[in-house]
């Protein structure tokens, strides 16, 4: 991680499908090894000795890689403290800035890709700081790291094959080629798979450069969301005031119904009107029914293919719509937030009654808030998904 407050979504960035199709070559073990194995691969997916050869040339094994991949703690945050980190008054100036300066750039966005223009400038303003800080580490050496490590081979290995594919067309140099820890590149931080399946010339120079061209990088980023499922023209996230007598099990993104059934239960917006109202969409509470409340709309649903982190793309949502006008939401009086080892504990007990709470890391994710309120519905407590020493205290 470069900074804690820029580039945060490096691992998680992981949501492209594999350019090629193929085995699984066996992780671990000597990496010399490794990696001949993984050159014996590309050569069994056609591509020459030769060519093979000189891009795995330089390959070398990266501890700093690691180190970062094993580095998450910031996601440990409760909303309304990460969010507020991230969102602070020049980035969000800024983010203004580049909306007026690239207006153009964003007019044939919306019109060809029908993603809104506040959704891509958050992305950039989070994954590069507008590109300032793009990565310094080698981008094969990460990706061949990452490959290696038996921690998630299968996210990482298409995507040197798919490096490979860019390196014989001539747009990848694998001992110069730099960007974040887990190989994205460019100012909205692509992985190879992703170049290959969405990059676009938007800037007619005749190369797809994330780099360098804003304009390249954007609309290559809003083709990518496309191509995940956005659905041009319709909201994803607005700020929303529920009643107090809401029933919180209704909550949660495993729960929809349309705009039009919450508004008669009583949600209302804080800013503007709610979308369409036979759009289906989720009340969520991301830190329980005393903080802030959203309604979620389907595309919200695709930020989770960009990126996994609950609390990131509660935050990447809610600032694009601060940059399209909304005002700041209302914190309201949440109970405190658990530290990273209370989490730990909840996670083990949740674990312990048969959920499914991913891996036991301190990091309240959707999973973790499923498994919450299925037990706060089992022990008569307010199911809002938001832990609490109560319910800590009855598992």
């Amino acid at each position: 991680m470069r900074n804690l407050f820029t580039g945060v979504v490096a691992a998680l960035l992981l949501g492209a499908a594999p350019s090629e199709a193929g085995t699984l070559v066996p992780c671990g073990g000597g990496f010399k090894s490794f990696t001949s194995a993984m050159k014996d691969e590309a050569v069994s997916r056609g591509h020459t000795k030769a060519s093979v050869d000189k891009f795995f040339a330089s390959v070398r094994q990266d501890p700093a890689t690691l180190k970062a991949d094993r580095a998450q703690g910031i996601f440990q945050r409760p909303f309304v403290d990460f969010s507020q980190r991230l969102i602070s008054n020049d980035r969000l100036a800024r983010g203004k800035s580049m909306l007026q300066k690239h207006s153009s750039v964003f007019n044939v966005m919306e019109s060809k890709y029908g993603v809104s223009r506040g959704v891509l400038t958050a992305f950039w303003a989070f994954e590069t700081d507008y590109g300032a800080v793009q990565g310094n580490f080698n981008t094969l050496n990460s990706l061949m790291t990452l490959s290696h490590d038996c921690r998630r081979p299968q996210l990482f290995q298409p995507q040197v094959f798919a490096a490979l594919q860019l390196f014989e067309h001539g747009s990848f140099n694998p001992s110069t080629s730099k960007g974040a820890w887990a190989g994205e590149i460019g100012m909205v931080q692509m992985l190879p798979g992703d170049i290959i399946e969405a990059g676009v010339d938007a800037d007619g120079n005749g190369r797809v450069d994330l780099r360098t061209s804003p304009a390249d990088a954007l609309l290559s980023g809003a083709n990518m969301l496309r191509k995940l499922g956005w659905r041009a023209g319709e909201p994803w996230l607005q700020e929303v005031a529920v009643p107090k007598n809401l029933d919180w099990s209704k909550t949660g993104l495993t729960h929809q119904m349309s705009v039009a059934q919450w508004a008669q239960l009583g949600v209302k917006p804080r800013h503007g009107a709610l979308g369409p109202s036979n759009l289906e969409a989720s009340i969520i509470l991301p830190q329980g029914r005393k903080g802030p409340a959203f309604i979620a709309y389907p595309n919200f649903r695709v930020y989770f293919e960009w990126n996994k982190s609950f609390v990131y793309v509660m935050t990447a949502a809610y600032f694009a719509t601060r940059l399209e006008g909304a005002p700041v939401y209302t914190v309201g009086k949440p109970d405190p937030a658990f530290s990273g080892q209370q989490m730990k504990s909840l996670q083990k007990k949740l674990k312990a009654r048969g959920h499914d709470v991913g891996k036991v890391d301190g990091i309240l994710g959707a999973k973790t808030r499923v498994a919450i309120q299925q037990e706060q519905i089992r022990l008569g407590l307010p199911a809002d998904s938001w832990p609490t020493a109560s319910l800590l205290k009855a598992l």
